[in-house]
């Protein structure tokens, strides 16, 4: 025999239990990704280019312009940086009032429902990463009848942090070490090349999302794992990896 088969064994077993204990998990990005509010952005935004007697744009230009954080987009439509200023005075007050009005109206993309439900049945922890705020989010978490689904929110704390204080790359990678969850049956869903982004520097899954903030072709250029169109074509990729029966 083997002198070393019994550290073999004992190494393999303890692997075993190891990855038997590791959790698995569905990220979601929030806004575009979980809340059909791509609109509402759109819509916000052309009030804002508005109140600068700025020409208003289409979806279609939204979506190939669009960039985190808004103040790369409002350069993007050719916003002045005096004009740009102005926007994001008093915690980008003309942004949020506006927005948080319109999205408050929005819904959950078709089929996201059923994938959150799902998950909550098979003890499956969902996760909502978000470059938006914490209270705004509950809040529609809360009015959409999804808060029992949701395991945690991960997002900045106040409009005065935002984007000042942790990366959502940063908050999800101390969330995994913290909760054991495994990288090879952690799927990351989003709306944005970031996201991809993400999941590769973490190894995790990545799936993009169409019909958010970004355009296909822009979302095909980052190379994610799959893409999908709504949120029922996350399910077989879920069961793919084990990650829902």
């Amino acid at each position: 025999m083997d002198p070393n088969f019994n550290n073999h064994e004992q190494t393999y077993r303890a692997t075993t239990a190891l990855g038997s204990r590791m959790k698995s998990a569905i990220v979601f990005d929030w806004n575009g990704t979980l809340l059909d509010d791509a609109n509402a952005v759109l819509q916000t935004v052309n009030a804002i280019l508005s109140r600068f007697s700025r020409a208003t744009v289409d979806m279609q230009r939204f979506r190939e312009e669009f960039e985190l954080p808004l103040s790369v987009l409002y350069r993007n439509l050719d916003m002045s940086e005096d004009e740009v200023e102005v926007v994001h005075s008093n915690d980008s007050a003309i942004f949020h009032d506006t927005y948080e009005s319109l999205a408050s109206k929005a819904l959950l993309r078709k089929g996201a429902r059923n994938i959150l439900l799902a998950a909550h049945r098979q003890a499956v922890q969902t996760v909502i990463l978000s470059n938006h705020i914490v209270e705004p989010i509950r809040v529609q978490v809360r009015r959409l009848g999804i808060k029992s689904c949701v395991t945690e929110i991960l997002a900045f704390e106040s409009r005065a942090t935002q984007f000042r204080s942790m990366s959502k790359e940063d908050r999800l990678r101390l969330y995994m070490q913290a909760n054991d969850l495994s990288a090879e049956r952690t799927v990351v869903v989003g709306d944005m090349p970031i996201e991809t982004e993400i999941a590769r520097n973490l190894g995790l899954i990545s799936v993009s999302i169409t019909g958010g903030f970004v355009s296909e072709s822009r979302l095909r250029a980052a190379r994610p794992d799959y893409m999908i169109h709504d949120h029922h074509d996350l399910v077989p990729i879920l069961q793919k990896h084990r990650i829902l029966n």
